[in-house]
């Protein structure tokens, strides 16, 4: 037997002549409201969260095809070092000549998300690249691995507009950004099956559970690859 209910509109005009001698504003019907649900046991749907874009690896590699065509050395570190690192903007813009270590292939990001230090990876094969840029710069005096030819450093703004000049020569549908990239690497890295544990001392994550966005994505990914290979399931 299916419930019959009074029609919102009309159950409306009903309370709202007990409530009209109150004189009430919204803030007061707002709290009156929380405390009937409460009384009620009516919860709040839970929304799903929207899992973010990630670039896929063909995509990577056709941004990074557009980027190497441009032949700004400059532009391609910048990049580089987004994408081996996971740095976010904010960081990779204050990361200074002397805090690059070349013998141990580490970068020290000083006070990032959160006011705190973290020593972050690149791979050996980059060394080499990245020491010709740092000698570059050291050559103009500067003091951050990344300034201008006004000798200062990178805006958050001028990098992300660097990496959408590349998206739009790539000719991909969304903008690659800075976070896209770090989505990436730490999904990327996931796939290939490396421990929360390993990630999150240069992830920059505060605890192991902020990086199940990236279990989750590695996951929807592999279920995809699942839903092609289960169609021709014989039974």
């Amino acid at each position: 037997m299916s419930e019959t209910r009074t029609p919102a509109n009309r159950k409306a005009k009903e309370l709202a002549k007990y409530l009209r001698g109150e004189r009430p504003d919204y803030a007061y019907l707002k709290s009156l409201f929380q405390h009937l649900r409460a009384e009620l046991g009516v919860e709040i749907p839970k929304t799903a969260k929207r899992l973010p874009y990630v670039p896929t690896e063909d995509e990577i590699r056709r941004y990074y095809v557009a980027v190497w065509k441009a032949k700004n050395f400059q532009d391609m570190m910048i990049i580089k070092t987004l994408l081996y690192t996971g740095v976010r903007v904010s960081e990779l813009i204050n990361i200074k000549l002397a805090d690059v270590d070349f013998d141990r292939c580490q970068i020290r990001i000083n006070k990032g998300k959160g006011d705190k230090d973290r020593i972050v990876p690149f791979p050996p094969p980059f060394k080499e690249m990245l020491a010709m840029h740092a000698d570059s710069m050291k050559k103009k005096q500067a003091v951050f691995l990344f300034e201008s030819t006004w000798k200062k450093k990178y805006t958050d703004r001028g990098v992300r507009k660097i990496l959408a000049k590349y998206s739009e020569e790539a000719g991909l549908v969304q903008n690659i950004s800075p976070h896209k990239l770090r989505h990436f690497l730490f999904t990327w890295l996931k796939k290939q099956g490396i421990d929360d544990a390993f990630i999150q001392p240069y992830s920059g994550h505060e605890s192991r559970k902020s990086l199940e966005i990236y279990s989750k994505l590695s996951i929807a990914d592999a279920q995809k690859e699942y839903n092609k290979a289960i169609d021709k399931f014989p039974i």
